[in-house]
């Protein structure tokens, strides 16, 4: 595991995160994991497809939208395997 020192913390923090800690009957460092967990980790896993259609929602794109792109999408793709890649070294 990772350690992380925290230099020139206030002291005005300091005794605020030991008092959270002591109100949630952690130590001090299990209470700075605890606030810097749920800080940049989200509580639930992000589902690509359900953020993809929050952004299409937040610019305006509805179902009819979807369904169009989704028809555009058929009628050019071809089934064909794709060629691998080939690299030429000179």
């Amino acid at each position: 595991m990772a350690v992380l020192t925290v230099r020139n913390l206030p002291d005005y923090v300091h005794r605020a995160l030991r008092l959270r800690a002591a109100e949630n009957r952690r130590s001090t460092e299990s209470e700075v994991r605890e606030i810097l967990t749920s800080a940049v980790v989200p509580e639930q896993r992000i589902r690509v497809g359900t953020a993809m259609a929050a952004i299409a929602r937040e610019n305006g794109l509805i179902n009819k939208d979807v369904i169009a792109f989704e028809k555009a999408m058929e009628e050019t793709h071809d089934n064909k395997p794709a060629e691998p890649l080939r690299f030429c070294v000179t």
